[in-house]
């Protein structure tokens, strides 16, 4: 089921990143009482009642040495272009200002929910100062304070009210569903090309072609796949062009509506900073991942190259220890045939359920081979282990204490479990629980 998207806009330093971070539950944006100090566009998570959503933080936009006016327009048509609803954060010790009334301007005619939130609000007194902000003509303003976490839950009860109703999508259940991710010009849409056997997406040496995701239904040996490809993700700082910056984004949502997804390196220019950035958008997600080498025709190799290559992804990407390697070519279409396998491998790995009796006996064999770890004099039970959601498979164990698993102990319980049951392409989640 697709997130919806909130956007958080507003002129700098009305606290922004603050209130991105209550959201969100952790310091994700950097906070700096310092306008403009937020030098970054940050995605991530948030969760609020029953409702998971997307959350933007749209301070992270920086345009350079464009003029102040422009930049808050930028910033704004984000918003205005990838959310579901947009919060307007306003500084209600500032009252309202003239760059509010530029905001607002280019808000009445996005035609999206727009909730209006005034932070800084610190205590009861100040709350009559938030009376100006009716003038803005969004409704009712809601006091907050991102400092102190005041006012919060009122104000996410009324983003949640406009979250569009999910109806659905149109793909059947065993459909296969798989995207591309990569910094742009690593062959993505070479590479759907390669697959579909014809010119269905737009292949250019020019970095960032492809401008949206794209999805492409495709059936192959008896399978149905959807294939989503993406636009290249930029890095960090350079996704200014108004073409290209909402890329990350759309790549992120096409995570989202994945069952497998395609790290595509590029093997001529080998691994960069950006690509493990990248991988990690997947693996956050707990989708089924498969690493792809493309370009493998233009690297010079011998009967070590690939094993070397194959070692320096293991390295980078340790956090992928379970993501298959295919090394590829699509420009010549070598070894693409082992591509489709491997991700219906994958898939299949990702909604797999498990028997009870027969996880429990492998646990209990761990255990017998591996004891549990002891911490403070007091030694881990587990007494029970059960399976609770595919996609990823996740487990619950009942111990006596759950702060007693430490990470170690459930990366190895992780590792038998992926062996037992042959586990590919897949992460594994291990939720600890205290047995009543």
């Amino acid at each position: 089921m697709p997130k919806p998207t909130v956007a958080i806009v507003g002129r700098p330093n009305v606290g922004k990143s603050t209130i991105f971070n209550r959201i969100v539950g952790e310091r994700v944006s950097i906070v700096e009482d310092i306008p403009g100090v937020t030098r970054d566009r940050i995605y991530s998570s948030g969760e609020w009642l029953t409702h998971e959503f997307n959350i933007i933080d749209t301070g992270g936009i920086d345009i350079g040495d464009e003029p102040f006016l422009s930049q808050i327009r930028q910033q704004a048509e984000i918003a205005i272009d990838e959310a579901d609803v947009i919060v307007f954060l306003t500084n209600g010790r500032d009252g309202v200002t003239s760059a509010d009334e530029e905001v607002a301007k280019i808000l009445y005619r996005s035609k999206k929910p727009v909730v209006l939130a005034v932070n800084k609000i610190d205590n009861p007194e100040m709350r009559e100062d938030i009376y100006d902000f009716y003038s803005l003509g969004f409704g009712e303003p809601f006091p907050i304070s991102g400092a102190h976490g005041l006012g919060l839950g009122d104000l996410l009860d009324e983003v949640a009210k406009h979250f569009p109703k999910y109806e659905g999508e149109d793909y059947d259940e065993g459909v296969i569903r798989f995207s591309l991710i990569g910094r742009p010009n690593v062959g993505k849409s070479s590479l759907v090309n390669a697959l579909l056997g014809e010119e269905r997406v737009i292949v250019s040496d020019i970095e960032g072609t492809t401008r949206d995701a794209i999805d492409t239904p495709y059936r192959k040996d008896g399978q149905d796949y959807v294939i989503i490809d993406t636009a290249g993700m930029r890095k960090k700082g350079k996704v200014y062009e108004s073409t290209e910056k909402y890329s990350v984004l759309r790549a992120l949502k096409a995570i989202e509506r994945s069952d497998v997804v395609l790290v595509v390196l590029d093997g001529e220019q080998g691994i960069i900073e950006q690509d493990k950035k990248i991988a990690g958008y997947a693996h956050q997600a707990g989708r089924a991942v498969v690493i792809v080498v493309n370009k493998w025709d233009a690297v010079e190799k011998d009967e070590k190259t690939m094993k070397e290559f194959e070692e320096n992804i293991r390295a980078h990407f340790q956090f992928l220890d379970y993501a298959p390697i295919v090394f590829l070519s699509a420009k010549t279409k070598k070894r693409t045939h082992t591509l489709l396998p491997m991700i219906q491998a994958a898939s299949e790995s990702h909604n797999l359920r498990v028997q009870t009796n027969v996880l429990n006996d492998i646990i209990m064999d761990a255990v017998a081979r591996n004891p549990t770890p002891m911490h403070n004099g007091k030694r881990l039970k587990i007494y029970y282990t059960t399976q609770v959601a595919v996609k990823p498979p996740t487990f619950v164990v009942f111990v006596n204490d759950p702060e007693l698993l430490h990470f170690s102990y459930e990366r190895f319980l992780i590792n038998r479990i992926r062996d037992a049951f042959n586990f590919v392409g897949t992460p594994i989640k291990i939720l600890a629980r205290a047995r009543d």
